[in-house]
């Protein structure tokens, strides 16, 4: 299968084009360089996936094989190796929480859904920190994740928060899977496929039943001084944050203020609000675990084989309509699904 040239990040370029204003030159130059670095991350991955690239082998196992390699605050990947799977904790934390990271990403799709890493093969799990200089974002290049050390006191270290690196790797996932093209709402719903598991990740660490979970994407990353409780919220989109040096959340809810934009690859990190309230929704009607039928609905439909790489929202409400009839018949799981994308006003035909 042919895949998507996508490079993928957690933090939204509105975000950082705000950052980037800053009167505060600690704040907008590092803001300006992680835009830069984006743009050029973002050309040469379109690059290197057109001269097609060669997965690496890997063995089914229920065992994570997980590296860690450290940037040492350089832009050449992977960095130098700091910590292989059977290493002793190091004495740099972050270093150790992206191995809890990538393991309990790991753990989740394998006790969960029975899926041998991110892409069912076995594939290793290699990770870089404290990559480029204050470089403000994180995201999977098609082979790993990367992680920035954060933008002095207003984007903090990354590894603090699981599902960040849970939202990373799925999106190796949805690349090895339904391949969802990274634009418009195609774009969007790979970004909030991300977001649905990256959040199940750290509710199944945690043993989190869906009133429990707080629903947010990049929990703890803002400063104590920023107003806001983390990048994206799928229980009530647009509230996640209202800073002046961050702006307001501009994520909608339902398709009456669907964003129209050139920039974001077309909102990918704006509307995918959308689905994700769709998800939060069916998920606290059916109440309990949320990855038991909420995300295994969500999943099946990711990895079923009939969901177009070019997906618009309506498409993924029909599917997953159909897949929650396939899975759990004429039952509370398909009145919650029809009900959800209802109420943020996308038809199931």
């Amino acid at each position: 299968m042919k895949t998507t040239a996508t490079f993928c990040t957690i933090v939204p370029p509105h975000i950082l084009d705000k950052l980037a204003q800053s009167e505060d030159p600690a704040v907008s130059e590092p803001a300006r360089r992680t835009l830069e670095r984006d743009a050029l991350l973002r050309t040469q991955r379109r690059i290197s996936a057109g001269r097609g690239e060669a997965a690496p082998a890997g063995t089914p196992s229920d065992r994570p094989q997980r590296t860690i390699y450290d940037a040492a605050q350089q832009d050449t990947l992977p960095g130098a190796k700091v910590h292989a799977e059977s290493d002793r904790p190091a004495k740099d934390q972050a270093v150790n929480r992206a191995h809890a990271g990538l393991g309990a990403t790991f753990d989740f799709y394998l006790k969960a859904y029975g899926r041998h890493s991110i892409d069912d093969c076995g594939l290793p799990l290699d990770a870089t920190v404290h990559y480029g200089d204050n470089y403000g974002n994180v995201f999977w290049n098609g082979e790993q994740m990367v992680l920035g050390d954060g933008i002095g006191k207003v984007l903090l270290d990354f590894t603090e928060s699981p599902e960040v690196i849970g939202h990373e790797l799925t999106h190796g996932v949805t690349q090895s899977t339904a391949n969802l093209e990274y634009f418009g709402q195609s774009g969007a719903l790979n970004e909030s496929v991300a977001d649905v598991f990256g959040s199940l990740v750290k509710q199944y660490a945690l043993g989190q039943t869906a009133d429990q979970a707080d629903w947010l994407i990049g929990a703890g990353l803002f400063g104590p001084a920023i107003r806001g409780v983390a990048l994206r919220s799928l229980k009530a989109p647009g509230t996640a944050y209202d800073d002046p040096q961050l702006g307001k959340d501009p994520q909608p809810t339902t398709m009456d203020d669907y964003v129209r934009t050139s920039r974001d690859s077309g909102g990918v990190h704006i509307n995918s609000g959308i689905p994700n309230h769709a998800f939060y929704l069916v998920a606290s009607a059916l109440g309990g675990h949320a990855w038991e039928q909420a995300g295994k609905i969500w999943y099946a439909t990711l990895t079923g084989g009939e969901l177009a790489a070019d997906a618009d929202f309506a498409d993924f409400a029909r599917l997953t309509a159909a897949t929650a009839r396939s899975l759990f018949g004429e039952g509370d799981e398909i009145q919650a699904v029809l009900k959800a994308w209802s109420m943020v006003g996308v038809p199931i035909a």
